[in-house]
């Protein structure tokens, strides 16, 4: 497989959001000038996922107790915080010594110089127990030197849930591992189930982290890629129209009401509050479904994201702790990732607020705890099956010159899916046809493969 280009994108050495919201947990920042951390301390950017806030509020009366260590959270959306962290990376200003970053992210900034080798680290604290680590997400947060520059925090795939009462009432049997066209005409049937309810939702909300992800497992599974071995741009192809004319059909007859507004926060709205039957979307979501405040607890559904021409077809995602290489504090960087993404936090979130809150998803032993395994008995095992299945080198049914399932391992993959999404997003929209936005699509594609042409 052909290493991406090493050339620095504007993506990523885009600004940071003003406004950012500092949160800290330890005081006043340390270190010279005020501007990153030092002595006892070290500070950590992070998104503001349900997850990592709960990370937030432990840490004080944990880590922070056991290792005297004070840690300075500075916590934003995920936009902001991506612009935040390439803008500190690209020019290793070192005010940050950790951040989340995914599995997109990891390798480029490894392949630039902007992160820590973590192997050294694992290699000596054995408590944490890296061979524990799923090895899908080990592979996925190795640099093309084979050093690890990333710990997971939680790891997902993709499946497909629907609501097990509805189809009982209308008696559908979900299949255990559907098609997409099985799940089609699923939907169809679903629809009115009960009062304003639809048959599907699906992601319509523009964004290469929203739309683009579940849209390009369906590419895959279609038969279709963004790009073929030799970097040449493939949206126009019959594989690549057929899936995006079949998602967009499906949700504009059987999805969500505002599809083109709706991303992974709308759709949990919908299916928790009985709007969609189905939904297909992030493992992660499982958690928030069962959850004792949930009123749809217990009656959801669980099976493997759907397939057409692969034998599975979920992605791959990790929001996982990387460390800068101008560091102030690299070793006390090292001691927060292992307590975080360490055995013991799971345990942690599961005596404080509830296994379904574990961020669960990265390691073997966390499917193997009986806690665990009986808290996440509708969902645990799907999960597991549909990350260890995952195939971020081989996703579809030809050779691929870069990895990626839900995206291309480019750095110029974060504003050309961005812009697909819109071009999409408007046809579901009815703003455009399915044509013109696949028209438009291949252009903005092609641009990009005339840098990556020959290599």
């Amino acid at each position: 497989m052909r290493s991406p280009s090493r050339r620095r994108p504007r993506a990523l050495l885009a600004q940071a959001a003003s406004g950012a919201l500092l949160i800290s947990l330890s005081g006043c920042w340390t270190g010279a000038g005020g501007g990153g951390s030092g002595g006892d301390s070290i500070n950590v950017l992070m998104v503001n996922n349900p997850q990592m806030t709960e990370l937030q509020k432990l840490t004080a009366a944990h880590f922070t107790r056991e290792t005297g260590i004070k840690v300075n959270f500075t916590v934003l959306p995920e936009n902001d915080v991506r612009d935040k962290i390439s803008q500190d990376f690209a020019n290793q200003a070192g005010q940050y010594d950790v951040a989340t970053l995914s599995n997109y992210e990891i390798p480029i900034y490894a392949r630039n110089g902007w992160l820590h080798d973590l192997g050294p680290y694992t290699a000596k604290d054995t408590a944490f127990d890296q061979k524990d680590i799923l090895p899908a997400l080990r592979q996925s947060l190795t640099g093309d030197d084979k050093k690890l520059y990333g710990e997971p925090f939680y790891g997902e795939s993709s499946m497909l849930m629907y609501r097990k009462d509805v189809f009982a009432q209308k008696h559908l049997t979900m299949p255990a591992h559907p098609t997409w066209q099985q799940v089609a005409d699923l939907a169809a049937k679903a629809d009115g189930a009960k009062p304003g309810m639809k048959g599907i939702c699906l992601r319509g909300l523009p964004g290469w982290g929203e739309l683009i992800a579940p849209l390009t497992t369906v590419v895959n599974t279609f038969g279709g890629t963004w790009f073929d071995k030799d970097w040449k741009a493939r949206l126009d192809s019959p594989a690549f129209k057929q899936a995006v004319d079949f998602y967009v059909q499906l949700v504009r007859e059987h999805g969500e009401s505002g599809a083109a507004q709706s991303g992974f926060a709308e759709c949990l709205n919908d299916l928790t509050q009985s709007k969609t039957a189905m939904w297909y979307d992030a493992t992660s979501a499982a958690g928030s479904l069962e959850s004792a405040e949930s009123p749809v607890k217990g009656k959801i559904g669980y099976v493997p994201a759907p397939v057409e021409k692969t034998s599975s077809s979920g992605w791959l995602y990790t929001w996982a702790w990387g460390v800068q290489k101008s560091a102030r504090n690299p070793d006390k960087a090292w001691k927060f990732i292992s307590w975080a993404s360490g055995k013991q936090y799971e345990q942690l979130v599961g005596k404080e607020t509830g296994w379904s809150d574990a961020p669960a998803g990265k390691r073997a032993s966390t499917y193997s705890d009986p806690s665990y395994r009986k808290a996440s008995a509708a969902f645990g095992d799907v999960t597991l099956n549909a990350i260890r299945n995952a195939r971020p080198n081989d996703p579809g049914v030809q050779p691929r010159p870069a990895p990626g399932i839900q995206f291309v391992g480019i750095p110029e993959f974060t504003d050309l899916g961005t812009k697909v999404s819109q071009e999409i997003s408007a046809a579901i929209a009815g703003r455009q046809s399915v044509a013109s936005a696949i028209a438009a699509s291949q252009r903005l594609a092609a641009k990009i493969a005339k840098e990556y042409e020959g290599r």
